[in-house]
């Protein structure tokens, strides 16, 4: 499985460009999983229901399974939040996965990097950056796509890692 990062400051657009890369991947006959960073305390289940009451009960894993889809629900409780690679072992087959968030991991990233953001550029600080996506002209030196050219930036990403 091979994984590229979608980074930048917040409202920058790193979930319309991951979600517009995920589309062109897929287009391509790729298959694509995706994991998604939240800072913040983030629940997929709502008070009441079955499945929380299973989780309140104290269960550490609950499967939510429908006809469509399932989802797993993992209590850290005291544990640490899980790591990029955790994270990514538990995965199912597949050609991609695209990262969002998880800056301080250690895997190929590309900048978001809007002009409204007005934050510095994270490839100021960051060696694993390895384009940026942008809305304006920026000083790096590396492999720069216009924000809306998402089969370009697909292309690169793809090309990258022939295997």
């Amino acid at each position: 499985m091979k994984v590229i990062g979608i980074v930048g400051w917040k409202n920058c657009g790193k979930t319309t460009l991951a979600t517009c890369l995920i589309q062109e991947l897929v287009s391509r006959g790729l298959v694509v999983n995706s994991i998604k960073h939240a800072h913040h305390s983030v629940d997929v289940d709502q008070p009441n229901t079955d499945s929380y009451r299973h989780r309140q009960a104290g269960a550490q894993e609950v499967i939510l399974a429908g006809g469509q889809r399932f989802a797993i629900m993992h209590e850290l409780r005291e544990s640490a939040e899980q790591t990029l690679d955790q994270l990514l072992a538990r995965l199912g087959e597949c050609d991609w996965v695209v990262v969002e968030g998880f800056k301080a991991s250690r895997h190929p990233k590309i900048e978001v990097h809007r002009s409204v953001c007005t934050q510095a550029p994270l490839y100021t600080e960051r060696d694993d950056i390895i384009a940026v996506a942008s809305d304006h002209a920026l000083e790096y030196s590396g492999p720069t796509f216009d924000i809306n050219d998402v089969p370009g930036l697909a292309d690169f990403i793809v090309q990258r890692d022939p295997s």
